[in-house]
């Protein structure tokens, strides 16, 4: 695996911030299982709300193209099932993910994005107030938490598991399965306080993967465009492990080998270039790296299903 040649231009974060929890009123944002029916033009197959804590909800819905518009709670989903990639716009912001079962994805209340997804899908969704959360951090005597930070299929098999394990009961409406989901929603709360709450640079250790200060370390060598050796023996080595041990663990922590998320980082960009600049497409291959023009259009559809040109044409 060889160093990209990229310009100063290409620089961009993968993940950033939507718009914070206040930037609107709460009285102009719908409740969340009113907007998701929106926008997955469909009803959700299970659901239970167990005021004031929360609700989850099972959906099965079709491909998705369409905005998102502020939501009176959180929002956590995580995916039971399948594989397929996730397109996320925030402003000039792109977030490409992979849906898969241990991840979430995080919409903090109050935020808006774009999406694009390309296939019917399986997903299971948390709706939580803010009450919820501030109630949880004063029990814990924790000052008062922060925004919640925008997650797209992130991996967090932890939260991922408490979200799953409510689905069986979400029409019980037995005492016990009540109180089940009511401890659910709480541990998720707490979960989220811990993990997804604070500074965007935070990276949460994963079982298994790589430590927080590895990760960045290599993140930080793969993002960078001089003349880094991003090889994968200069990455293990940099992380003190072998080639096997250190695939293994980027992977766990992030879902993705180190080539294959070099390759989505090289796409972002590209898309960050198509969207803000009138630079051609054969330029654009050329600065990320590609043999040809026809090779990063080929990489770029396998990653969006869709052409550089006609996405240029529907970003703008």
């Amino acid at each position: 695996m060889s160093n990209p040649i990229m310009r100063d231009s290409l620089k961009a974060l993968i993940v950033a911030p939507g718009a914070r929890q206040g930037d609107l009123p709460t009285v102009d944002r719908r409740p969340a299982d009113v907007e998701m029916a929106r926008v997955l033009k469909t009803t959700p197959l299970r659901m239970a709300s167990d005021p004031p804590i929360g609700a989850i909800a099972y959906w099965e819905h079709g491909a998705l193209h369409d905005v998102v518009e502020p939501m009176a709670e959180h929002v956590v989903v995580t995916y039971p099932v399948g594989s397929q990639r996730l397109e996320r716009r925030t402003g000039k912001t792109v977030a490409i993910g992979t849906a898969r079962p241990g991840v979430v994805t995080v919409i903090p209340a109050g935020s808006t994005s774009r999406w694009d997804i390309h296939q019917p899908m399986n997903v299971v969704q948390l709706y939580l107030p803010q009450a919820t959360l501030e109630r949880i951090s004063g029990e814990a005597d924790k000052v008062a938490p922060g925004d919640l930070l925008e997650r797209t299929a992130h991996p967090d098999s932890m939260t991922s598991r408490l979200l799953l394990s409510a689905v069986d009961v979400l029409e019980g409406r037995e005492l016990l399965d009540v109180l089940f989901r009511q401890q659910v929603m709480v541990l998720l709360a707490t979960r989220l306080l811990a993990a997804h709450a604070g500074s965007l640079t935070a990276l949460q250790p994963v079982a298994g993967g790589l430590s927080p200060k590895v990760l960045r370390r290599a993140i930080e060598r793969l993002r960078s465009d001089n003349d880094a050796d991003v090889s994968l023996a200069a990455l293990a080595s940099d992380a003190g492990l072998s080639r096997f041990h250190f695939c293994r663990a980027f992977k766990k922590s992030t879902g993705l080998s180190p080539c294959a998320w070099l390759r989505r980082h090289q796409l972002e960009q590209a898309m960050k270039m198509l969207r803000e600049t009138d630079t051609s497409v054969a330029s654009i291959a050329a600065a990320l790296g590609y043999a040809s023009q026809s090779a990063f259009a080929a990489a770029f559809r396998r990653l969006t299903n869709e052409t550089p040109s006609n996405w240029r044409r529907r970003a703008r």
